[in-house]
């Protein structure tokens, strides 16, 4: 199935090298969750603080048990720091 994904700040790096700007995408497996594709692009479970699945957020702890339906965005975001 094909979802659309978007990095954003310094993890739009671990995106596929023929993407455009921070998106992509990506054929992933049926059933395929969050933490599946955070897994398999390689991304540091750490700097995946705020994860959401077509506009919703979606919690640490179930970022492994929802899964992911043809045509979904998932948009994960670094921590960040200002003021």
């Amino acid at each position: 199935m094909k979802i659309r994904i978007k990095l954003f700040a310094l993890l739009s790096r671990y995106l596929p090298a023929d993407s455009a700007g921070n998106e992509a995408d990506l054929e992933v497996p049926d059933g395929a969750t969050a933490a599946a594709i955070i897994a398999d692009l390689g991304l540091p479970s750490g700097h995946c603080h705020l994860v959401l699945v077509n506009g919703v957020y979606l919690a640490p702890g179930a970022r492994g048990d929802q899964p992911l339906q043809e045509g979904d965005a998932l948009a994960i975001w670094p921590p960040v720091a200002g003021g």
